[in-house]
């Protein structure tokens, strides 16, 4: 069963984005990531929480912090029945106000043009394919929600990008913030895939391949790879989008990708076919129960 909340404040006003953010437990993670929420310079848009089942008492602090924040948030939950991220994605374009989505995940703390960056620059038919740089334990640890919300990783990224420089996937330079349109059509020459944790897109671009597979139950592909895959078969662009748009990835031990998802991305190749058959047309209305 899926249970729902509003934010009151968000029912009469309709936001130029949604941003669809993924979660699991953690809420000390989450609100570091509301903070930075909170320090968006762009305002009109709303948060859809899209949790995968977190425990109640995690449940009870997000819905203790709608009644306060100043955001606009709908929580929407259902119960742990394993690695089911794809279906919560689905309710969440399905209960998006706007037109346009941003796909973020709940350990990426994001920079203060982020919302703006993707909406300034959306495109009809074009996804915009953002990175994430990944934080030390260290960095992570340091950071509070005032740190967040007074731009510590943006002023002190100037010693942030020599500690960074050396971890595994070197993304440091990609926490580079340009405004030059310049340096920005060298930055974005190279093409990029979709990475589940910064992208946005067309709600209706979305719709027409049917959301995301929900028969993918372990991270990676499913999120990502199957979704870019079937935005292209649809025409859709994937244009790159480093350098704007900017989040900071807190530190974490990585998940185990579950091969079972090779296996059904190879029959998604297979098939040619845009939209998936397990998608959101497939949700039933059952599962949205308002919460009173």
């Amino acid at each position: 069963m899926l249970t729902k909340s509003h934010n009151l404040r968000s029912e009469n006003s309709t936001p130029e984005a949604s941003l669809l953010l993924a979660c699991y437990n953690k809420f000390e993670d989450l609100d570091l990531v509301f903070a930075s929420l909170e320090a968006q310079i762009f305002k009109n848009f709303e948060v859809i929480i899209c949790d995968d089942g977190s425990k109640p008492e995690v449940v009870e602090r997000i819905r203790a912090y709608m009644k306060s924040s100043p955001l606009a948030i709908q929580h929407l939950w259902h119960e742990d029945l394993g690695f089911r991220k794809n279906r919560m994605l689905n309710q969440g374009i399905r209960n998006a106000k706007s037109d346009y989505l941003i796909f973020v995940d709940a350990d990426c703390v994001l920079h203060p043009k982020f919302i703006f960056d993707h909406v300034e620059h959306k495109v009809a038919g074009v996804v915009l394919a953002g990175r994430r740089v990944d934080l030390t334990p260290s960095i992570t640890r340091a950071l509070s929600r005032d740190r967040v919300r007074s731009g510590f990783l943006q002023r002190n990224f100037w010693w942030i990008f020599f500690a960074i420089l050396w971890m595994k996937d070197n993304n440091a330079p990609k926490g580079i913030y340009f405004n030059s349109p310049f340096w920005l059509r060298l930055a974005h020459r190279k093409a990029r895939g979709i990475v589940g944790c910064n992208f946005s897109v067309h709600k209706q671009d979305l719709l027409a391949i049917n959301g995301f597979d929900m028969r993918y139950e372990g991270p990676g592909i499913g999120e990502d790879s199957d979704i870019e895959f079937r935005l292209r078969l649809n025409g859709v662009v994937i244009k790159p989008f480093t350098h704007k748009a900017i989040q900071y990835h807190l530190y974490h031990r990585l998940l185990k990708r579950a091969s079972v998802n090779d296996e059904i991305f190879d029959q998604v190749r297979a098939s040619g076919k845009s939209a998936t058959p397990f998608g959101v047309a497939q949700l039933m209305d059952a599962e949205v129960v308002p919460l009173l």
